[in-house]
């Protein structure tokens, strides 16, 4: 049922309603006010005739037949057009109209009443009457008119304008209410016509000065706006599960081929035992390397699909400290040094660790000496606006030209049993966090410095993300400004 049709049959039946409720107050009030009127009347005629009705009580107790009469005749034509009534120790005379004697009339009381008998009601008023050794009480009687003519033309029209009133303002309010409505049938028609699946129309819509329906026109276009939000995220889900299985299919081939060939060496009889030990070592590297690949592709799903909420305030200084100890750990003939100050940074904490972890692992993998020494510097500082994170090497080193192709995924350098995705994770985080990450010369021309730079106030902070995250769909180049660009 439509809006205008419930809100026509509502003020259908509320109107009729309404009007009954007031015709009913106004009879109780003109019956009130005639009831008044009426008492009025007759308390005056009781103060009137009270002076004769005394007289004729005293007439009655002297046993005088003709001055009883004559003052009964004279009560009763100053009685007017009211009845009276009249008893005394002597008998009762009564005259003018006036319920039949056999109806029970009240004990006496302060105000006038009303008396019900042979079908009609009456307004009675008693008045005691007291004199020099007589007493009795005098009645007047009036036909209650509050029952009769006034209230039943009240009535009447009450009923009517009820019935009149019932289709005219149900038929306004369905006119009104169409009109009110119109707004909302075009917003309708125009979300009817959407379909995010086939279309990348949405829904436009102009401001009708009508609150709730512009209000619900802005809640469409936000719920709309969020449908497209999540189909992105779930399309960009698809595709970083997809590629997540299509490179680890593609860079796992090789070196589970090699596996499988070294099993079968392995099972060989009449291997020689220092053979046998070669093989079991190659076996041990290669099931390292695969397990540090699984964990980059993982590592870089997860960089690729985190949401804004899931970013807090950091110290970076902290974060460093705990990706060194496990450094150390890791690689004790390192030598590894930091030199952090607090850095508090809005960020995604499990992504920073990522990024450190990364750049001390490359260092203490790749920025060895011709002696094969690691010394490996870290330092965290503020500088302005941002936050500076710095590993230095005293490594070989990496040429001018081939800085932008080291973070390119699955790039490995020379005899490199890395994965290939360590300096491509450490990129992904900084462009996640809004930051831009350059290698350039270590100190004293010696080495490698990997300089991270990080606004403190990261961009995820406002409830936004990079719109390019797709380091695991695409094979990504970065330059030192932090371009990605397809390869």
């Amino acid at each position: 049922m439509r809006l205008s049709t419930r809100i026509a049959l509502a003020v259908g039946v509320a109107v009729p309603v309404l009007v009954l409720a007031c015709g009913w107050l106004l009879l109780t009030l003109v019956a009130r006010d005639l009831h008044r009127a009426e008492d009025s009347h007759l308390r005056t005629r009781a103060t009137t005739i009270a002076p004769d009705a005394r007289t004729l009580l005293r007439a009655a107790a002297n046993d005088r037949p003709t001055a009883e009469e004559n003052r009964q005749r004279k009560l009763f034509n100053a009685a007017l057009d009211v009845g009276v009534r009249l008893t005394g120790p002597d008998g009762t005379f009564s005259g003018g109209p006036q319920p039949d004697a056999s109806v029970p009339l009240p004990d006496a009381g302060k105000g006038p009443v009303t008396v019900r008998g042979a079908g009609r009601s009456w307004r009675a008023y008693a008045l005691p009457v007291k004199g020099a050794q007589v007493s009795g009480t005098l009645w007047v009687f009036a036909p209650d008119a509050a029952n009769r003519a006034q209230l039943g033309v009240v009535r009447r029209r009450t009923v009517t304008t009820a019935l009149l009133a019932a289709p005219l303002s149900a038929l306004l309010a369905w006119a009104v209410a169409s009109g009110a409505t119109r707004p909302l049938r075009r917003l309708r028609r125009r979300a009817a016509g959407l379909d995010p699946r086939t279309s990348a129309v949405r829904l436009e819509h102009r401001p009708t000065r009508v609150t709730e329906v512009d209000d619900l026109a802005a809640t469409l276009q936000t719920v709309l706006a969020r449908y497209d939000e999540q189909a992105v995220r779930t399309a960009q889900a698809l595709d970083t599960a997809r590629s997540f299985s299509a490179a680890a299919s593609h860079e796992l081939r090789n070196p589970l081929m090699s596996m499988g060939t070294n099993l079968d060496v392995l099972a060989l009889p009449g291997v020689p035992e220092a053979e046998r030990a070669a093989v079991v070592d190659e076996l041990r590297a290669e099931h390292t390397r695969l397990l540090g690949m699984l964990v980059a592709l993982r590592e870089l799903g997860r960089g690729d699909l985190v949401e804004p909420d899931a970013f807090r305030l950091l110290d970076v200084a902290e974060t460093a400290d705990a990706a060194v100890a496990e450094a150390r750990r890791r690689a004790p003939d390192a030598r590894i040094t930091l030199d952090a100050e607090p850095a508090p940074v809005h960020c995604w904490e499990p992504g920073i660790r990522i990024l450190l972890d990364n750049l001390v692992g490359n260092a203490c993998a790749h920025g060895r000496d011709a002696r094969g020494r690691a010394e490996i510097a870290v330092a965290v500082r503020r500088e302005d606006a941002h936050v500076l994170i710095t590993v230095d090497d005293r490594g070989p080193g990496i040429p001018s030209e081939a800085r932008q192709e080291v973070f390119r995924r699955f790039h490995r350098g020379p005899g490199s049993t890395g994965s290939g995705l360590g300096l491509t994770l450490a990129a992904q985080q900084a462009a996640l966090h809004g930051g831009t990450v350059e290698l350039g010369e270590g100190p004293g021309t010696m080495g490698t410095r990997c300089t991270v730079r990080l606004p403190a106030r990261a961009p995820s902070q406002s409830g936004a993300l990079p719109l390019q995250r797709d380091w695991l769909t695409l094979t990504a180049a970065r330059s030192q400004s932090f371009h990605k660009e397809p390869s």
